[in-house]
């Protein structure tokens, strides 16, 4: 490891002081460091500085400090350029990081020394079109969600899988969610917990307004269309991993499908997910 950016949610408590320990634990082993412009010049560290797009292709790994919305939004960011991903727990649940505060320097230790492994999650892609024309596309680690706003109106949403029609879900939303995804608002809605190396995508209405709706689970290579049926005037959107969102409009198509390029997470050996599942869900 010759180069390593560090993505922090300095809103942490521990976060700033815990940043300004590991660039000088780093660079007295001289590895260069970088920082997203922004959050550099917030901390002082300006020399460090490079623009956020930019940053995953001048390193070799990431260092994510924050909770797990911090690492979603880094797998978002290093997904074109497949820069692995080392997570820091300084949330609540912290389901996607590998490590504890207390356990990060003997970690890069072992990321320097190369013991380690890297571990792939699939990501999600998904496109917004709009009367014909593509308005945008973007990649999540967890989940599309298309869901109703402040008012209380169903939504129609008429699917098809592989472009064979499934059903119109009368529901207050549906979550299209990724293995890794599963544990998150989807495990929420009622949606099965997935193992995050099944090749998989996870459909959950959310609060189905028909008794035999259920969960459908599909292959990861299948394409989702969803198209938006509810009439005009209703309120809905379009949100990436609970942090991008769109507004929609009647009509609108949204495809998902599973990304290119994987997230890269890096692992130690200690936990898996079955034993982080126990610890984190099931109390241990």
């Amino acid at each position: 490891m010759k180069a390593i950016g560090i993505v922090a949610n300095l809103q942490k408590e521990k976060s700033y002081h815990l940043l300004q320990d590991i660039v000088g634990w780093l660079q007295a082993r001289r590895v260069e460091v970088f920082l997203p412009a922004e959050k550099a010049r917030s901390v002082g560290l300006v020399s460090l500085a490079v623009g956020e797009a930019e940053l995953p292709s001048r390193v070799d790994c990431i260092l994510v400090l924050g909770g797990d919305g911090t690492l979603l939004d880094a797998a978002r960011l290093a997904s074109a350029a497949g820069t692995p991903l080392l997570g820091v727990n300084l949330g609540q649940l912290g389901f996607l990081a590998e490590l504890e505060p207390d356990d990060v320097f003997a970690g890069l230790e072992r990321l320097l020394e190369g013991r380690y492994r890297l571990e792939e999650r699939s990501m999600l892609t998904s496109e917004l079109a709009r009367q014909g024309q593509v308005k945008t596309s973007v990649t999540a680690l967890n989940d599309v969600v298309i869901a109703k706003g402040a008012f209380s109106r169903m939504l129609e949403l008429e699917t098809l899988v592989g472009g064979v029609y499934v059903t119109t879900y009368l529901a207050d939303g549906l979550i299209i969610a990724s293995p890794t995804g599963s544990t998150a608002y989807s495990l929420a809605a009622g949606g099965p917990l997935v193992a995050p190396e099944v090749e998989a995508i996870i459909l959950t209405p959310i609060c189905p307004h028909t008794f035999y709706v259920r969960p459908l689970v599909i292959p990861a290579d299948e394409t989702v269309q969803v198209t938006l049926s509810t009439a005009a005037g209703a309120e809905v959107m379009l949100t990436v991993d609970g942090q991008v969102g769109y507004n929609l409009c009647q009509g609108d198509v949204i495809r998902i499908g599973r990304a290119g390029v994987p997230a890269r997470l890096v692992r130690f050996g200690e936990q898996d997910f079955y034993s982080t599942l126990r610890r984190k869900l099931f109390g241990g």
